[in-house]
């Protein structure tokens, strides 16, 4: 097998990143070539073009498909469709040619099948949607049976030509749109009334009162690494995000969940998989932002003490202000160097608060990673919740913390990205 070489390819399983999973060549005596490719189902049968061919593996392209799983749909994005050439086709909604329902139980399967393989058992944890946490009639649910008109931040790219819109899958590649199906209503319209900016990215923010924000920033240096600063005021305009009767204050440019319902999903999750905590303790709110989850165990536990730690300074001066009704300590600072610090300091009495308090991670989509699991296993917290946006990253720390004395208790997953491979969880580890 070559790069460029066309086969046929019947996919037979889902991968983790939105990709879906044939074997060429298979035979009595040999398994075949591994080969990964987008845009695809299981079930079905594929003509793709080969690109990057490895050792054991292969990444290709559909081009056509042959035959068809009953799952498939006509793509809620029609410039992302398969029928489009592979440069062409936008990136952002790799699941959204998958019926809905379908959607869901592929992403269950990542998650069961990441549990075997890196966290030493498989779980059984459902898929779904906002509506089926906080009720279909809740306003920020919305009435889309396709999983459309959710976004409340989009991110579009200005390359050299003055071209605007989102990149080709899997590139850098700037492709004009017609449409925006998975943004609100409001953002989708600014989008497509955009005509022309500098080179560099444009950032569409949408908070609570309706109005969209238009951030723009510049293209990043050649070989940077660090976030692009906004060109205007846009991006620090304080802007207000309400979860239940409590309102949060951030910046237009910081970060804030997509979904317009998600925010009030995880923290109604949270609380229900943490159930009773007690104030007789000291807990931990880590990688906190301005503050969403730490106020859920601050009211849980009314009265107890509590320190949220976040590292971008500016976010953590806002969870000090959203929390400051509930006593809150904001730290602004790298989780694994706040916790080498606790670790060093900590009196005979800090470790038996902590060791009856609960430790929350609401880490990157890299993870919280064996350094951060080690030195907050040390420290003991009774209970551990872990909210996660990527189930490889949360399987593998789950795994290092079973290593550690701690089992799994509860798992919940949430669909919060719909038409996107992306999944949403809340685990909840015990000594």
């Amino acid at each position: 097998m070559q790069s460029g070489d066309i086969i046929e390819l019947d996919v037979t399983g889902v991968a983790h990143g939105g990709v879906f999973v044939g074997r060429h060549g298979a035979s009595d005596d040999s398994r075949g070539r591994v080969v990964f490719v987008p845009d695809a189902l299981p079930g079905e049968c594929v003509r793709v073009r080969i690109g990057e061919v490895k050792k054991s593996f292969a990444r290709g392209e559909v081009l056509e498909v042959l035959d068809a799983s009953p799952d498939r749909r006509p793509h809620v994005w029609p410039e992302a469709d398969v029928a489009n050439a592979p440069e062409r086709r936008p990136g952002g909604a790799d699941f959204g040619h998958v019926a809905l329902a379908r959607q869901r139980e592929l992403k269950a399967q990542v998650l069961r099948e990441a549990f075997e393989r890196f966290a030493g058992g498989a779980v059984d944890a459902p898929v779904v949607g906002p509506e089926a946490v906080l009720g279909a009639e809740h306003p920020a649910v919305g009435d889309t049976a396709d999983g459309t008109g959710y976004r409340t931040r989009v991110s579009l790219h200005v390359d050299d030509e003055g071209r605007i819109g989102p990149y080709a899958s899997r590139s850098h590649t700037v492709i004009p749109v017609g449409s925006h199906p998975l943004a609100t209503p409001e953002v989708a319209a600014v989008a497509l009334a955009l005509r022309s900016a500098a080179p560099g990215r444009v950032d569409l923010v949408q908070p609570d009162d309706g109005g969209v924000r238009t951030i723009r920033r510049p293209a990043r240096p050649a070989g940077g690494r660090r976030p692009r600063p906004a060109q205007d005021d846009a991006a620090s305009e304080v802007v207000v995000q309400r979860v239940g009767e409590r309102e949060f204050q951030l910046e237009a440019g910081g970060f804030w969940q997509v979904h317009r319902a998600a925010a009030a999903t995880l923290d109604r999750a949270v609380r229900d998989a943490l159930g009773e905590v007690t104030s007789d303790a000291w807990h931990l709110d880590l990688y906190g932002g301005v503050g969403l989850f730490a106020a859920a165990l601050g009211e849980l536990a009314g009265g107890a003490r509590l320190t949220t730690v976040e590292s971008d300074p500016r976010a953590s001066a806002y969870a000090e202000t959203n929390l400051a009704d509930l006593g809150a300590e904001a730290v602004g600072a790298r989780v694994d160097r706040f916790l080498s610090r606790l670790r060093a300091q900590a009196s005979l009495f800090d470790r038996e608060m902590l060791a009856r308090g609960v430790a929350l991670l609401d880490p990157p989509r890299s993870g919280a990673g064996r350094e951060v699991v080690e030195s907050l296993a040390d420290l003991g917290p009774a209970r551990v919740a872990y909210v996660a946006c990527d189930p490889v990253a949360l399987a593998r720390d789950v795994g290092y913390f079973r290593g550690l004395g701690y089992e799994l208790r509860s798992i919940a997953a949430f669909d919060l990205f719909p038409n996107s491979h992306h999944v949403e969880a809340v685990a909840v580890l015990g000594r």
